[in-house]
């Protein structure tokens, strides 16, 4: 199995975060549109086809693959 680039899985991170905040706050259909491909492309990185489950599996890889956040102390996963 590829282990994808784990500079990439947080940057899709984050912006998955971003856009289901955006989504959250303002409904739009370019946001919806992101956020779909942005949620399709995460799934696909991480091998699997449930968003909650891409993001889970993201969530263990960065600090196994050495990419813990620095404020890790005071930050939340984003599986959950």
């Amino acid at each position: 199995m590829l282990i994808p680039d784990p500079k990439a899985v947080r940057t899709l991170l984050t912006r998955y975060a971003s856009l289901r905040i955006a989504q959250a706050e303002r409904e739009t259909p370019a946001t919806a549109r992101e956020l779909e491909d942005v949620s399709y492309t995460l799934c696909v990185m991480m091998g699997t086809t449930d968003v909650r489950e891409a993001v889970a599996r993201a969530d263990a890889l960065l600090p196994a693959a050495g990419c813990a956040d620095p404020d890790a102390e005071n930050s939340l996963p984003l599986a959950g």
